[in-house]
């Protein structure tokens, strides 16, 4: 993309934003070939918060549906979710969660996220995995951001089948089969 005149760079801006709200700073001075310092003042023009406000905004709205675990206890971000149905959470890869080595993610903390993510869309008091089949695909970096998004293929009385697929940049980094095990208020199963 050659450069834009600054309200059109600012337009743009905002509907690649709308789009991936979890584009970084970086990310965008490289689509729109400016500094950094130069996107930064474009998003405080358009009063739009840095990528960690923006995703914590999302995540709270999200966090207030969720019955069979706390909010803190979810490995990642929720995003979006529809009990029952679908949910999407982002975990950004810190240093703590890579092998100091070569800087690759630790496997537990992808299968972590996704595991997570299937027992918050499980609209019950108590949800728990009973059997899981994960296959990782390829290494995670430190600073990726991992996009998991899950999908309930089916519930039937006390077991609800999810599907997994999380993603960095586009690509498949991991994908499970969950199986939940689940029960309501009364204990009913």
């Amino acid at each position: 993309m050659g450069k834009l005149k600054k309200v059109e760079r600012q337009s743009n801006l905002e509907a690649h934003l709308e789009e991936d709200p979890f584009l970084t700073d970086d990310q965008l001075a490289k689509i729109f070939d400016v500094s950094i310092q130069t996107i930064r003042l474009d998003r405080l023009e358009l009063n739009i918060p840095e990528l960690r406000t923006r995703v914590q905004h999302v995540a709270r709205e999200g966090a207030d549906k969720i019955r069979a675990l706390s909010v803190q206890d979810v490995v990642g971000e929720i995003i979006d979710i529809e009990l029952n149905d679908n949910a999407i959470s982002l975990f950004i890869i810190e240093s703590g969660h890579v092998f100091e080595k070569n800087e690759i993610a630790r496997g537990h903390f992808l299968f972590a996220q996704a595991n997570s993510l299937c027992v918050a869309l499980i609209d019950e008091p108590l949800a728990l995995t009973s059997k899981a089949e994960v296959d990782f695909k390829r290494p995670v970096m430190l600073n990726d951001k991992v996009i998991a998004k899950a999908k309930v293929i089916s519930m039937d009385k006390n077991r609800a089948q999810i599907e997994v697929e999380s993603k960095v940049n586009g690509k498949v980094i991991f994908t499970g089969k969950f199986e939940m095990y689940y029960k309501d208020e009364d204990g009913a199963e």
